[in-house]
């Protein structure tokens, strides 16, 4: 495992997470597939080590402080370090009712979503930062949406998702700042609409086609952008 780069991606037991985790397998990567359910978890684990990806578990609940330190843990104890890090968990909260309306905003489901799609990434990245900065050329991947951009105003009202994603941007901004004179990079990146159980499969683009730009941002070279918001098309009005 010398020279084989280690990858954790969040929530990869399914849709977008699960296409990442596999293509980063497929260009090498071991993967470190982090998910909260045990069984699915190890479903996927399985089904990634069937087409040839060196994979393995890792528990990990992003909404708790505890579970991100043992996850960083149990990277270290399995593959010693860490080269890329996909924050790809996250949840759209719920929005019957009026829940996400602005103007009957339900605070709680607000809570719900940042403590997951912001508090995540946050408490993740920073129990596994001392194992990325071991590594040659670090990557970090924030899986945000264009939802979030603040000049597109994309999507359905959604005010307890839409601004998380626009707090993730502004969170990648920070790290990039404060890490702009190490080797780890980190960027966001939008996947695009895509067919999964979060969009009822009712979109137009497949989990693959929303992972390649994560993949890509994931294996950049050590002169490649830092702190942007990237899709296919390249960088992201904010």
């Amino acid at each position: 495992m010398d020279d084989t780069k280690i990858a954790l991606v969040t929530g990869a037991n399914k849709g977008i997470g699960f296409a990442i985790a596999r293509g980063l397998g497929a260009i090498g990567f071991t993967v470190a597939v982090g998910a909260r359910d045990g069984a699915r978890r190890e479903d996927a684990v399985g089904r990634l080590r069937a087409e040839g990806v060196d994979a393995f578990g890792v528990a990990l609940d992003v909404t708790s402080d505890d579970s991100a330190t043992e996850a960083a843990a149990t990277i270290e104890r399995t593959a010693g370090r860490l080269d890329v890090l996909v924050n790809n968990a996250g949840i759209a909260g719920r929005s019957d009712d009026g829940a996400q309306d602005p103007t009957t905003l339900d605070l709680d489901v607000v809570r719900a979503v940042l403590d997951t799609n912001v508090l995540g990434v946050v408490r993740v990245t920073n129990a596994v930062l001392p194992l990325l900065r071991r590594a040659g050329s670090p990557r970090i991947v924030n899986m945000s949406s264009t939802m979030g951009s603040l000049t597109l105003r994309t999507g359905p009202v959604m005010a307890a998702y839409a601004p998380s994603k626009s707090m993730l941007n502004s969170v990648t901004a920070q790290y990039a700042r404060r890490l702009a004179d190490t080797t780890v990079i980190v960027n966001a990146a939008c996947p695009g609409y895509v067919a999964t159980d979060f969009t009822g499969f009712a979109a137009p683009r497949t989990p693959e086609q929303g992972a390649a730009i994560a993949i890509r941002l994931a294996t950049l070279p050590d002169d490649g952008p830092r702190g942007g918001f990237f899709d296919d098309e390249g960088p992201i009005p904010w």
